[in-house]
């Protein structure tokens, strides 16, 4: 094992040693927070406890990869014990284990947000569109990060809409206990029931709880707050990172209170800054500080480097959007050339080393066109994730029904995924049937009475995909290893037809050649799951024996990406600065950075219904976020930070005047930070170049 101070500096080596008590570490940007958890995991093995009795917690999937990687580099062998996982996988854990409390058995289904959506269309009668149930379930979900069920959400409603809202969550929590099924909110907020309403239960996970990590700890909501709460108990043994200038998810729960909250829940916590970035050069760092610093602060501090003062920040300005894309393309192609050997050759950067920065989504647009144009690869981070594609959800319905026969969404999809000759009217009939005698629709399909209102024929094709269904639950329970796992699922697809039915279902055949080889991937990820090589879906490690395919089933529904079979490839990164969150790039584009986009405004219509008083205070709430915001953007920067804003921007059909960001003004960049074209210094670039090819060809030509 490595020692755990090597290389710290002051302030993260005293994070790393002290493992007494609760303790907040306030990790500015790029200040290293990531070795401080992993070298404190080393830490905490070295003065005697068990790597088993070890949690770290993180928010995505991709950052819990990579802090079992970084740990089993620095601790070994131990490491694989140490629980390194997400919320929500935690919470899995925790309701596979002691969910029966609550009534659920150990196969629950876990519903990704379209069940949700289609599940509350249904609570809300047959004329209940899309939009709206998107709207209830964000309002659901509002709700139950705040700690609040059906009942005490109806106490609470501020008006009718509300209320009605509240009985249609009633309808929606009947409906999950029946599917005996849960979503993602449920992940956090049973588990807390669990800890804080039965004794048994919160003493045995604290007693099995050593010492947890919160990475990311700004980000965590309410309820999460009450978890680990509960899960460390009184003796409070516990790591808290994170940095209030990064808290920029308050739209999905995320609140700074619980930073708040900490050192009144816990008065011996001891808090640590970490404020040395190794990331920037100082003129990005003071850009960054400058924008900070008129957010109010729970924990005061500056971050500085000592990587030198670098490049200045610079700004560009626009004309409009595609005028602001051709100018960040000629700064890509003019630093991308901007190296020159000792011999006198031009050395290009990777494509890697550059991003392109924006506010939201629908920005991309201009950019992509410009640097396809330049043919210069790029690619668009935050794409629809493997996990939402139609194709890998049919099979992924058909796994959740092998694992819970109660899920009425995942019948659903895999009984018409292929079509198996069961219509619509059937499914209809066989949904009233087990409606009457209050049965999930596969207990349903073996009923006495489906006789009764059914066909013969309709009969046989239910019972056929029953007991289908039941032989392949049987075979996937026995199924190990990797070899085992890839030739059951190849023999299963094609069972029941699916490459004929991807085909049969897409009018060009090169977009069901794709879907066909998403398909084959899925297969190969799922196998190698089963081989026991890599870490499972609920984020906790594995040692090297196999696992049954039924168990690698089970925790699919966790996954939203395959990050760890992705590679980096050498192209332009084009990201919304809430996906860049987490990462850094040599050079960086902070673009559309205009008032209305940056901090971003909301429309007039949307102002006139909100109440006044709250408008007013949850427009400085907003404007604080979007601070944060702007914050994290600059921080994302090592070597080169350029920031664009234009002119005019397109709103709607109509083109619009349009202001620099206040941002751009509270950077406070000094004299030395002058406006570019780099259109023209790509110009110079270009003739310097010409100007040696000619001396050069001169020289050869010369007896």
């Amino acid at each position: 094992m490595s020692s755990p101070s090597l290389g710290l500096n002051p302030a993260q080596l005293e994070a790393v040693n002290y493992v007494k008590g609760p303790c907040l570490v306030l990790a500015g940007a790029g200040s290293g927070k990531t070795r401080v958890i992993t070298q404190k995991i080393a830490r905490l093995i070295e003065v005697g406890l068990e790597p088993k009795r070890i949690a770290a917690i993180t928010f995505t999937n991709k950052a819990a990869s990579e802090m079992r990687e970084r740990a089993r580099q620095l601790i070994g062998k131990g490491a694989k014990d140490v629980m390194v996982c997400t919320f929500h996988a935690l919470g899995v854990r925790i309701m596979r284990q002691d969910g029966h409390v609550l009534g659920l058995k150990p196969q629950f289904s876990i519903l990704d947000s379209d069940d949700v959506v289609s599940i509350l269309k249904d609570c809300g009668g047959g004329s209940t569109d899309v939009n709206t149930a998107r709207q209830w379930q964000w309002a659901i979900s509002a709700w139950k990060n705040s700690g609040l069920n059906s009942t005490q959400a109806e106490a609470i409603a501020k008006n009718d809409n509300e209320r009605v809202l509240a009985r249609i969550m009633a309808r929606y929590e009947e409906r999950l206990a029946a599917y005996q099924s849960v979503d993602f909110d449920d992940l956090i907020g049973l588990p807390l029931k669990l800890l804080a309403d039965f004794p048994e239960v919160r003493e045995r996970w604290q007693a099995a709880m050593g010492h947890v990590l919160v990475d990311e700890y700004q980000d965590t909501n309410a309820t999460q707050y009450e978890v680990l709460k509960h899960l460390v108990g009184e003796r409070a043994r516990f790591t808290a990172v994170g940095d209030d200038d990064q808290s920029i998810y308050g739209w999905r729960g995320a609140t700074l209170d619980n930073l708040k909250r900490l050192p009144q829940d816990f008065p011996e916590l001891k808090v640590i800054k970490l404020e040395q970035n190794y990331r920037s050069t100082s003129a990005i760092l003071r850009a960054a500080n400058n924008v900070i610093e008129p957010n109010p602060k729970l924990y005061p501090k500056t971050l500085f480097s000592e990587l030198g003062e670098g490049e200045p920040v610079r700004v560009m300005d626009a004309d409009n959007e595609e005028h602001e894309a051709d100018r960040v393309v000629a700064r890509i192609q003019s630093l991308r050339a901007g190296i020159t050997t000792t011999a006198g050759s031009v050395q290009y950067r990777d494509y890697r080393e550059f991003a392109i920065l924006y506010r939201a989504n629908h920005m991309a647009k201009p950019f992509e066109k410009a640097l396809r144009r330049a043919q210069i690869p790029y690619k668009v981070s935050g794409g629809q994730s493997f996990f939402d594609r139609a194709e890998i959800k049919d099979l992924c319905a058909w796994f959740r029904l092998w694992v819970n026969n109660n899920d009425d969404p995942a019948f659903l999809r895999a009984v018409t995924s292929p079509k198996r000759g069961i219509g619509h009217q059937t499914l209809a009939s066989l949904g009233t049937l087990a409606s009457q005698y209050k049965l999930s629709l596969f207990e349903a399909l073996f009923s006495n009475s489906l006789g009764s209102c059914l066909s013969a024929r309709a009969v046989g094709s239910l019972h056929e995909f029953g007991r289908f269904m039941n032989d392949l639950e049987y075979r996937a329970k026995r199924t190990h290893g990797a070899e085992e796992a890839k030739a059951f699922l190849l023999q299963w697809l094609k069972d029941i037809g699916y490459e004929k039915h991807l085909y049969d279902g897409e009018d060009n055949e090169k977009v069901a050649a794709a879907r066909w080889t998403n398909v084959l991937e899925f297969c190969d990820w799922m196998s190698g799951r089963c081989g026991g090589t890599i870490d499972d879906a609920a984020g906790v490690n594995v040692a090297s024996e196999t696992k049954s395919l039924l168990e690698v089933a089970q925790t699919i529904s966790l996954l939203s990406t395959l990050n760890e079979r992705e590679q980096d490839p050498n192209v332009v990164t084009l990201s919304t600065l809430h996906a860049a969150k987490g990462l850094e790039w040599p050079h960086v584009m902070l673009v559309g950075v205009n008032e209305g986009l940056l901090p971003f405004k909301m429309d007039e219509e949307n102002k006139e219904s909100i109440n006044a008083e709250v408008h007013a205070e949850g427009q400085l709430t907003r404007l604080q976020e979007e601070r944060r915001l702007m914050y994290v953007g600059i921080t994302r920067a090592q070597r080169s930070l350029a920031v664009s804003w234009t002119k005019r921007r397109k709103k709607g059909r109509e083109t619009i005047a349009a202001l620099p960001s206040r941002f751009i003004g509270e950077m406070a960049l000094d004299k030395t930070t002058v406006k570019e074209d780099p259109r023209e210094k790509l110009r110079a670039l270009r003739a310097e170049f010409a100007l040696k090819a000619a001396s050069a060809a001169a020289s050869a030509a010369k007896p």
